[in-house]
């Protein structure tokens, strides 16, 4: 006790207040809220329940969400640690549990405060491809994300009073207000220096970003190349190549690389938005994927299963339901940006589609199956 008691005091300073932790917790509910939503988004976005069906418009939907997602969750880094110095030695109040309440109490902050190091540091170490740990990344940001936004709203309505009263108050000690001020602006600078891996103006900004939108294979990132993919020997040879349409069809197709060439080519603008927050907006030329099943005579309310040559990995497929497929933007792509497909970026053939995850933009496409 004598211990925790003498090290709470060590950390004592003016600076810190209620008004001043309410400020700060006022932002990061604000930047939870939006991490929380986005990142539902996303999650639904790749792994839809069979009743929903995401619109294929607007098409640039999942790269704001998902730029909002990643560039707001490296801005919300300091905002946490000040808030965690702002409230550091409540955090070791002696003795630790007074009553039953006050026990559900600490618990309730020490899921909040343990929930969101855990979302902060797994997501930067997510973005940087960094899986220094045994279990799945989506199942456990998924999930952790419950547990802290709900332990976030437990703990509003547990300090509402404290909140109301000092929220909308002006903070008359000018060092406070300084320190208000540059904990704000620490955040701006980690959104400036991250945000150009979305905005491609101030992609020269984004030295915290994990990617530079214009550097990669043919002036685009790659996140996974067809090395890492094990496919340099399946798309080699040109000639073997083919593509099938099967299933729920009255005429199955099977079609080379050739064969596609002279079927009708289209040209759209899309932009391939990645999960971990970078996106950039690309001119693809190829066929018409409703045009494909329509030569099929597949339904126009049947659900496609795109797949890869890839033999394995968590996306080497990925279903398109009717609102993307019929979408006349939705492209087999054989080009990018005018030049035929690196094999980096899908050749011989890639599925592209309006307001999808990249991970969902299935590379080195060899089937699509009709259901």
């Amino acid at each position: 006790m004598i211990f925790i008691q003498t090290l709470s005091a060590r950390f004592t300073s003016r600076l810190r207040s209620e008004q001043v932790s309410a400020r700060l917790g006022m932002w990061l509910g604000i930047s939870f809220t939006l991490a929380f939503a986005t990142g539902l988004f996303s999650h639904f976005t790749q792994h839809p329940p069979t009743w929903l069906l995401w619109p294929s418009r607007p098409v640039n939907l999942y790269r704001v969400t998902q730029g909002l997602h990643v560039i707001g969750g490296i801005a919300t880094v300091p905002l946490l640690l000040a808030k965690l110095w702002a409230v550091y030695p409540k955090l070791w109040q002696w003795p630790p549990l007074r009553s039953a309440g006050h026990a559900a109490e600490r618990l309730f902050v020490l899921l909040l405060v343990a929930g969101a190091l855990f979302q902060l540091v797994t997501g930067l170490m997510n973005i940087a491809y960094d899986y220094a740990w045994p279990f799945g990344f989506i199942q456990a940001h998924y999930w952790t994300a419950f547990i802290v936004y709900g332990a976030l709203v437990v703990h509003v309505v547990n300090e509402w009073a404290k909140l109301r009263r000092h929220l909308w108050t002006r903070v008359q000690d000018p060092d406070r207000r300084r320190f208000l001020y540059a904990i704000a602006a620490a955040c701006g600078v980690a959104a400036l220096v991250t945000v150009g891996e979305t905005v491609a103006p101030l992609d020269r900004l984004a030295v915290l970003a994990p990617r530079n939108p214009r550097i990669g294979s043919q002036g685009v990132p790659v996140n996974r190349s067809a090395l890492a993919a094990g496919i340099t020997e399946a798309i080699s040879d040109p000639g073997s190549y083919r593509l099938v349409v099967m299933g729920a069809v009255r005429t199955p197709l099977s079609l080379t690389y050739a064969d596609l060439v002279r079927l009708p080519q289209h040209t759209v603008s899309l932009p391939i938005s990645c999960v971990e927050g970078w996106s950039v907006e690309c001119e693809w030329t190829g066929i018409r994927l409703r045009d494909l099943i329509a030569q099929a005579g597949g339904s126009p309310e049947a659900f496609l299963t795109v797949e890869s040559l890839e033999q394995s990995g968590y996306y080497r497929s990925s279903e398109v339901r009717p609102p993307h497929w019929n979408d006349p933007l939705t492209l087999l792509a054989l080009k990018i940006n005018g030049r035929t497909l690196d094999a980096d970026h899908g050749y011989p053939v890639r599925l592209i589609a309006p307001n999808r995850p990249g991970v969902m933009q299935t590379k080195w496409v060899t089937r699509v199956r009709v259901s």
